[in-house]
């Protein structure tokens, strides 16, 4: 038996998010059957590093699955793109140790916001950033991202239907940067809970654009209470950058399309 990862890119916009469902219309559902359509295999089930929402994008989902065929790793991302719907493509694939497993070995895992700021909403880029019309503070949120670092319990920032063992995550990185007209926010915990991300960027906006203080952002976390947030942002300018795995592994950590997202 074989234990094969691959990085997945795909634009959410058409998708019910990640996960499979009984619609047939989620990601997972499309990368399977182009995988068992390649394989001539009734079945081939996979696993994620992190699942995603209806509507978010992934840059590169990484997943596992176990075969007993053996093929080379170029022929895994030609065969399986060959099958796959043009918004969904397996940008590589490598042969890795059945210790492996592609959510349990990710030690961290990134996201990035694309916000358009803009009298006008988006067109041409519709689906793919989030917008606001109003001016926003860059210091102002930058402040009040650093009382989100670290080990907390991030209750106020989690959707009721999460389920996650734990409210208690460690947030290593936020980074806030702008390119013309255009945010881009960047995360990286070692996980997060469900409308986390979303959840945080409300926040951030409100404060950015003058309806709170900086330090509004410490009384929502320290409240634990979701309640207390501001309502969760759209998922349109949400993307999932990867899983981050020991060097050991041996596997790509972007895609060409890091140097796309602006």
């Amino acid at each position: 038996m074989h234990r094969i990862a691959v990085g997945v890119s795909f634009n959410g916009r058409a998708y019910d998010g990640w996960q499979s469902q009984p619609s047939g219309n989620t990601v997972q559902d499309k990368l399977e059957d182009a995988l068992s359509r390649f394989s001539a295999l009734p079945a081939v089930n996979t696993l994620c590093a992190g699942r995603t929402d209806a509507g978010v994008h992934g840059l590169m989902q990484v997943v596992h699955f176990d075969t007993p065929l053996e093929r080379a790793e170029y022929a895994w991302v030609r065969g399986t793109n060959s099958f796959l719907p043009p918004d969904i493509a397996v940008q590589w694939a490598r042969e890795v140790p059945a210790a492996f497993h592609a959510r349990a070995s990710a030690v961290a895992r990134r996201y990035a916001y694309v916000l358009l700021e803009s009298p006008v909403r988006p067109s041409v880029e519709q689906g793919q950033v989030g917008w606001v019309f109003r001016p926003l503070d860059a210091d102002a949120m930058r402040q009040a991202a650093k009382h989100l670092l670290g080990e907390h319990d991030f209750t106020s920032f989690r959707a009721s239907q999460c389920q996650a063992h734990t409210p208690v995550k460690t947030l290593r990185r936020i980074e806030i940067a702008r390119r013309g007209a255009y945010w881009r926010f960047e995360f990286e915990a070692n996980a997060f809970l469900h409308h986390m991300i979303r959840n945080i960027m409300g926040c951030l906006i409100a404060i950015g654009s003058g309806h709170q203080p900086p330090g509004w952002m410490a009384e929502v976390l320290a409240a634990r209470s979701r309640d207390a947030a501001a309502p969760t942002f759209s998922p349109d300018g949400l993307y999932f950058l990867g899983p981050v795995y020991d060097a050991a592994w041996g596997l790509p950590e972007r895609t060409p399309a890091f140097d796309w997202l602006p």
